[in-house]
């Protein structure tokens, strides 16, 4: 850590401790050169996932999406909002937890299937039949009779 006050690229640490949001440690350092004090915060660097879409672009992953797309599926259900909050939460863990900072929509689309098919058939029946582009009453029986 390079000193603000004489730039000399050595310092101590004299003291750590959390900031009161625990989001950050403060750390109060020693210059080795003048002996000055100075103070620094240390954060997690957030990496983003990159979600690649159909037609190759890329955006960051949103999970406001994936709630607006599970809202409109559970429209006029007995589904509770906390239930699709912690469905998107598990989603959005299996995607950091992945090796891969890319992902396909593709990929989180199936993850969002598999998470409402446990929350609401009908849901479940809804999304899937706008991800997988139904085009007949037919693609909807053969989807009910997978279940």
């Amino acid at each position: 850590m390079k000193c603000p006050f004489c730039g000399y690229g050595e310092s101590k640490v004299i003291d750590s401790r959390p900031t009161e949001e625990n989001e950050r440690i403060r750390r109060r350092r020693e210059c080795l050169r003048c002996s000055k004090r100075f103070t620094t915060y240390e954060i997690i660097e957030d990496v983003p996932i990159i979600v690649i879409k159909k037609d190759k672009s890329r955006e960051v992953f949103d999970r406001n999406k994936i709630l607006k797309g599970m809202l409109r599926a559970c429209e006029k259900r007995s589904v509770n909002i906390s239930d699709l909050e912690a469905a998107i939460s598990e989603i959005e863990t299996t995607l950091q937890s992945s090796i891969d900072r890319e992902v396909t929509s593709a990929k989180i689309g199936e993850l969002i299937m598999e998470k409402l098919k446990t929350i609401d058939e009908v849901a479940y029946v809804r999304f899937a039949s706008v991800y997988k582009e139904f085009d007949s009453a037919q693609a909807f029986r053969e989807e009910i009779a997978k279940m």
